[in-house]
């Protein structure tokens, strides 16, 4: 049965990707790829992260600017969160387009003064219904989870919603629960999205769409989690293991604790994967 690796010791390899976790290739000539999602509204991905852009009679509407995909992301802006590596190519879209977003992400920008993520024109603190050209996104904000001011995009003629840095179709989420700042919160979110009526997810990352088959999965997943973060603190004796001469430094106490506690969920989690027959 597989097993966390103890502590110091390298891990030699990551795990073979899944078929599952995988999206269609790209092009190389053309290092993106674009997924029609309907009426308009389209995916680009280079299979790491995703927008999303809305075409209508007088222009085009973006969710998302990542650097890796600015040379392939037309011009006008929704930012979904405010961190760079969603928006930093925000700026070099040209142009003085109307930029909306929560009202919090307007806050951080306007703290952070940088000029590749110019600060939204346009904000709202629980919803917006964005109108153009006969076209609809609704733009809702259900709080602090991945960060404040992380908003959800639905397409609701399409069926499409977006939501980045909360749910990986076919992958875990990236470590610390993708930086969550807030882990109640972003668990609630999970539980948000999977409630929620849709046929297609766009996440901000990874290779493919989503469905809800993959947010049931990760809601799975985060239940598990709490089940084992809430044992192994209590199934872990503190000190042992700790080299005597470690013995009256407080924090190399606390530390080798902290460590054996998070070895023990790794393994419990792992243990129920291999039990449920997933690797």
């Amino acid at each position: 049965m597989p097993q966390i690796a103890p502590i110091g010791e390298q891990v030699g390899k990551y795990m073979t990707i899944p078929e599952s976790a995988k999206g269609p290739a790209i092009d190389p000539a053309k290092g993106h790829r674009i997924q029609d999602l309907g009426q308009g509204l389209d995916m680009v991905t280079e299979n790491v992260y995703q927008s999303m852009f809305l075409v209508y009679d007088k222009g085009v509407v973006v969710i998302d600017a990542p650097p890796s995909l600015a040379t392939f992301i037309p011009k006008a802006i929704v930012y979904s969160p405010s961190h760079i590596d969603h928006i930093g190519a925000a700026s070099g879209r040209g142009g003085k387009p109307i930029i909306i977003a929560h009202e919090e992400t307007k806050r951080l920008l306007a703290r952070a003064h940088d000029p590749n993520r110019p600060v939204p024109t346009v904000t709202f603190k629980d919803s917006y219904v964005l109108k153009v050209g006969g076209k609809r996104l609704d733009l809702s904000y259900h709080g602090n989870g991945h960060e404040p001011g992380n908003i959800f995009i639905a397409a609701p003629a399409q069926r499409v919603l977006m939501v980045v840095d909360v749910i990986f179709p076919g992958w875990m989420p990236w470590r610390r629960l993708a930086l969550a700042r807030d882990v109640p919160g972003y668990f609630a979110q999970v539980e948000q999205i999977k409630a929620m009526d849709f046929d297609v997810l766009v996440s901000g990352h990874v290779a493919r769409t989503g469905t809800k088959t993959d947010v049931a999965t990760q809601s799975e997943f985060i239940n598990d989690l709490k089940a084992a973060a809430a044992k192994a603190p209590g199934t872990t004796k503190p000190g042992e293991g700790l080299n005597s001469a470690d013995l009256g430094n407080p924090w190399a106490y606390f530390d080798n604790y902290i460590d054996r506690v998070t070895i023990q969920c790794g393994n419990s989690l792992t243990q129920m994967v291999a039990t449920a027959g997933g690797v």
